[in-house]
């Protein structure tokens, strides 16, 4: 009743006292703007893009004032917004288009995108006063990018104002020199940067090239300090933001350029609903605010490889001068059973090629970095006679073994495997199928004595190593860096990484590898590069010839002709049979339609994959939107996980 008589005293404001509030409710069927009266008394502080709270549905909820208007579109009686949490305008004009274009392309709603875009608020930052912004940097030499074909006049594109967008497959070395050229290039001539990379060590890399020019946002600066560098973002202090995939949203006023490096990398999707990936949220960025794009990373995307064909993006490779002067020496060893057949390797499980690599980089002082799939002492056994996968008696699950003497265990249900046998050969001894970087160093120990054997991956990641002798024994995106480069690199168990069940599995790969070998100093210093795979291998291939375009454009060809993505537009349905059939029944599928599976996807649910043309592919995100939004009007009980554009397909 008090709430009634207060609401009932107000006077709306005599200016635009209609408020479009976007409500903080994640429910599909009500992913619109909700008109609201705005108090006399609140007109001054209520600004487009500040927080409110509304009664809505019965309950108090938060909100984001849009806009304000003289009149409602829609009849009736409207209710008061409640209260004005901050006058801070913290949702910029531009991302809550741009959160509202990635919510409608991604199935998703407007509340789930800009949760990913607006950190929540902490009071005591609001209240601090914002530094004066940054001074304009001086212009970085033009020459930065002369190494790439291309380089030069992107370079001069951004000196110019204009919006150049490119795909460039970098050399090794000093990869964050080469993007922060690109953004100091663009605070020069005036406008904002925003640099998207993987994680937090390749923040701190790129913040430290482009020094003052730049203020980092990453997820681990606690809830306060996050929250006053995106104010001092919002506020327009600073122009420039290097960040994780979540600073793709930051509001950087008059936006020139976007960098995404190793767009590749799983950690540039969202696990969060709408599961929009950054790379693609950039491209969607950039065309609304008509500025500039750099995908830069030492292996390409098929995806950046798409945009490229498309003629969106265009190719920056490096110079062939720059390729003799900066790239290592690469080569192919064996499979395994050249591996059976060497006694070196038998010794070490190393072939005598990699074997010889890493002495004569030892011999020179230079530490040696050995890349392996997987960490662990030995992540799953075979027979020793056939080669068949150790299997559980009991549930079928992977056979492993915790060190050299201990008897074989299930990693599903810990079963003691100490009376196993092939059910195919009846053979009771195991080998290894993968081993891990726990066994590679107690091996490396063996074959190198006296020599210092470091890990890094899993919990224990070392950031950097000395430049001295060692083996450096690391899982692919831990390796740590080290001053002048490695000597050499060893990528062992390459068979592994290709042989799964993946559609990425020979880009994922190549993207593995080229991050190790890039940390390898140039082949004129003496830097080997030695893959311990078929050398026949398109992968290795493209490794040993430094081409990752080259793969990127026979898998998009490849995926083309299998219709597959990017060649198409798909989308993954997670959940119940029934669920995804009322979906897919509710759901006005545009008239090219194919459904794969459904498979099973763990527990009672199943996955079913949905595919149309790319020209289709806004329409199949607007059907599918509709029917979770008739599903989600009439509660439906079971709910169902949807992802346009999977990151995970096959």
């Amino acid at each position: 009743m008090r709430t009634a008589k207060r609401t009932a005293a107000r006077e709306p404001a005599a200016q635009l006292p209609v408020a479009r509030i976007a409500v903080d409710v994640p429910l599909a069927h009500l992913d619109r703007p909700f008109d609201y009266l705005l108090a006399e008394e609140q007109a001054a502080v209520a600004v487009p893009g500040c927080r409110v709270r509304v009664r809505f549905a019965g309950r108090l909820v938060s909100g984001y004032l849009l806009d304000r208007a003289q009149a409602s579109e829609h009849g009736g009686r409207l209710a008061y917004v409640e209260r004005i949490v901050s006058p801070e305008p913290v949702l910029a004009p531009e991302i809550a288009t741009l959160a509202r274009a990635a919510a409608d392309r991604w199935a998703g709603t407007f509340a789930d995108v800009v949760r990913l875009a607006v950190p929540p608020r902490h009071a005591a930052a609001e209240a601090v006063a914002t530094p004066q912004a940054r001074p304009t940097p001086a212009p970085p030499d033009l020459t930065s990018l002369d190494d790439y074909d291309g380089g030069a006049q992107f370079i001069r594109a951004l000196v110019n104002g204009e919006s150049p967008r490119a795909a460039l497959t970098a050399l090794p070395g000093d990869w964050p020199g080469t993007v922060a050229a690109a953004a100091t290039t663009t605070l020069a001539s005036g406008r904002g940067v925003v640099v998207v990379v993987p994680d937090h060590r390749d923040v701190a890399r790129v913040a430290s090239k482009l020094g003052e020019n730049a203020i980092a946002l990453t997820a681990d600066l606690g809830p306060a300090e996050r929250y006053r560098r995106f104010l001092a973002v919002r506020r327009g202090a600073a122009r420039c933001v290097v960040g994780t995939r979540a600073a793709v949203w930051a509001p950087v006023a008059d936006l020139g350029l976007i960098v995404v490096w190793d767009d590749g990398d799983d950690l540039h999707a969202e696990p969060r609903a709408p599961y929009c990936h950054a790379r693609d949220v950039a491209v969607l960025r950039a065309h609304h605010a008509r500025a500039g794009l750099l995908l830069a990373g030492f292996a390409r995307s098929v995806e950046g490889e798409s945009l490229v064909q498309r003629g969106w993006l265009r190719s920056l490779e490096p110079a062939t001068a720059a390729r003799a002067r900066a790239l290592p020496a690469v080569r192919a060893s064996g499979d395994d059973e050249d591996l059976a057949r060497d006694p070196v390797a038998r010794a070490a499980r190393l072939p005598s090629l990699a074997w010889q690599a890493a002495r004569d980089a030892l011999a020179a002082g230079a530490p040696v970095l050995v890349q392996v799939p997987r960490r662990g002492y030995v992540v799953s056994l075979a027979c020793a006679g056939c080669r068949a996968p150790a299997r559980c008696n009991r549930c079928a699950g992977p056979l492993t073994r915790a060190n050299a003497g201990a008897t074989p265990a299930c990693r599903w249900c810990g079963h003691n495997a100490a009376d196993w046998a092939c059910p195919y050969c009846a053979a009771t001894a195991t080998r290894a199928a993968v081993v891990g970087a726990a066994r590679t160093a107690e091996e490396l120990g063996r074959a190198f004595p006296g020599v210092t054997v470091r890990t890094s991956g899993g919990d224990t990641v070392l950031p950097d190593v000395p430049a001295k002798p060692a083996l450096v024994v690391a899982t692919p995106g831990a390796e740590p860096s080290v001053p002048g480069g490695y000597g050499a690199a060893l990528l062992l168990d390459g068979w592994v990484l290709l042989a799964r069940a993946d559609l990425r599995a020979a880009e994922e790969a190549l993207r593995r590898w080229l991050g190790a070998a890039a940390l390898v100093r140039p082949g004129p210093e003496g830097g080997r590069v030695v893959v311990v795979a078929p050398g026949e291998l398109r992968a290795v291939q493209a490794l040993v010839r430094w081409r990752p375009e080259w793969l990127a454009a026979r898998e998009l060809d490849e995926r083309s002709a299998l219709r597959l993505p990017p060649a198409v537009r798909m989308a993954a349905l997670t959940g119940t049979p029934g669920a995804i059939a009322d979906l897919l029944a509710t759901a006005q599928l545009p008239e090219v339609t194919e459904t794969l599976g459904p498979v099973p996807s763990g527990g009672e649910q199943e996955r079913m994959l949905v595919r149309v043309p790319r020209r289709d592919g806004n329409a199949l995100a607007a059907a599918l939107k509709a029917a979770l939004a008739v599903r989600s009007a009439r509660k439906a009980d079971e709910a169902v996980k949807v992802e346009l554009d999977p990151v995970v397909v096959i």
